[in-house]
């Protein structure tokens, strides 16, 4: 096997195995922002939810993502990844949108591993939007419908050369088909399912604190690790140029959304408040997920900037129009998905990291590539809010999605687990 060969498929298997451990770094965030006594049940959807991705991507979400079909799905070699043939389908598509990246041939069952960690991710945003109140068995049955449906039909569109990809549409590793897809299903399971008892009792947005910003903390670092095989890995081969711009544009819009989702939070709250600048963090990620590979380092603070920004005021919207999220996935996922991808059309340059695109709107380019991710947007938010709401509605019918008073009050965990985060602990106070 040429040594080329060999090196890319550890990069792709490395990167992949780091994008799987953000797993961990989502469970330690949610349950970190959501209260104790529905600790357990967070734990056990972020546990769980991979296992569900990686059947329900195996069963038929590869196969409708990558398999050789038509514009709008694959149709060959649908079931259980059927077609190995199906796999220059994915080089050939790299091939025709990232031009100068030189495709090796990086062994089948390592790029269905490196997809299935993306799916995986999609599928974990709606965990934390919809968390406090949904019911586990209903969670589990709408996380198989997104690896089997909803991920797969817009990665197709994007990455499996379908009709985006072929408009000039870019998302270098998934601003849209991984975070705003998991971002606009959240949206639709939030509005379905409703707001928390008291979160907004008579007219009045009622704060309800996380139980341990600790655990958040170190959920957050651990999903700043992760990135930089997320966005590096999605190179699909160790190019050292490539790879090398892309951790630094991806740390940059980090350090930038840390910065200032603070300063906002600061400016606007009174206090350097510590979750928006979690979530400052996560939202400058998501906002460079997508452009990364295509623009400058100087471009990549801008964009952090601007993304620490709108999480925080994206924050303080959501819950203005009652939308409850406890952990601000909507405002991270959703909205920067959304801005991340134009980001592309805005700030693009010809031949960053050796990798040849249009230009962007301010680099010379017109309007022509911000055309194309402007529709991204608006054809992805559209199919995934129809099919998502559709299932949050069709469950809500049959099943209910929704636990009762009695048992949000006391807690999901002794609910539906029948477990404690922490048995035999006790707060005393002294007053």
């Amino acid at each position: 096997m040429d040594n080329k060969v060999i090196v890319d498929t550890i990069w792709v298997l490395i990167t992949a195995k780091m994008v799987f451990f953000m797993n961990l770094g989502f469970a330690a965030v949610e349950s970190g922002f959501a209260r104790s006594k529905n600790c357990v049940n967070i734990l056990s959807k972020n546990f769980v939810v991979f296992a569900v991705s990686s059947l329900g991507f195996l069963i038929l979400g590869w196969g409708l993502m990558f398999g050789d079909g038509n514009g709008l799905v694959g149709l060959k070699g649908l079931f259980f990844a059927g077609g190995l043939d199906n796999s220059p389908a994915v080089g050939e598509a790299y091939r025709g949108v990232y031009s100068a990246i030189s495709w090796t041939g990086v062994p089948f069952w390592a790029k269905f591993f490196f997809q299935l960690v993306f799916c995986g991710t999609a599928a974990t945003i709606v965990s934390g939007a919809v968390a406090e109140r949904i019911k586990y068995v209903s969670f589990i049955i709408f996380s198989f419908v997104m690896a089997m449906l909803i991920y797969p039909i817009i990665g197709h569109w994007v990455w499996g050369g379908g009709w985006l990809s072929k408009l000039g549409a870019l998302d270098f590793a998934g601003s849209t088909v991984v975070h705003s897809v998991g971002g606009w299903a959240a949206l639709a399971g939030v509005a379905i399912l409703g707001p928390r008892i008291g979160k907004y009792d008579n007219g009045r947005i009622r704060a309800i604190p996380g139980h341990n910003l600790s655990l958040a903390t170190i959920g957050a670092f651990v999903l700043w690790f992760g990135w930089f095989g997320f966005n590096p890995g999605s190179t699909m081969c160790a190019d050292p140029i490539a790879i090398s711009h892309v951790a630094v544009t991806t740390n940059m819009a980090a350090a930038m959304g840390i910065l200032s989702a603070t300063l906002t939070s600061w400016l606007l709250l009174g206090k350097p408040d510590l979750g928006m600048t979690l979530n400052g963090c996560l939202a400058g990620l998501v906002a460079i997920t997508a452009p990364c590979a295509f623009v400058s380092v100087g471009c990549s603070l801008l964009i952090g900037f601007i993304a620490g920004g709108l999480v925080v005021l994206a924050v303080m919207m959501f819950d203005r129009l009652r939308l409850d999220d406890p952990v601000g996935a909507l405002s991270v996922h959703l909205v920067n998905g959304i801005f991340g991808t134009l980001c592309v059309g805005l700030f693009a340059k010809d031949k960053i990291a050796g990798i040849a695109t249009g230009n962007g709107l301010f680099y010379g380019g017109g309007f022509t590539l911000l055309k194309a991710q402007l529709i991204t947007v608006v054809s992805v938010g559209a199919f995934v809010l129809v099919i998502a709401a559709v299932t949050w509605i069709v469950l809500k019918a049959t099943i209910g999605i929704r636990v009762s008073r009695e048992e949000e009050i006391r807690g999901l965990d002794i609910g539906e687990h029948g477990n404690e985060a922490y048995a035999g602990f006790q707060i005393f106070t002294t007053e």
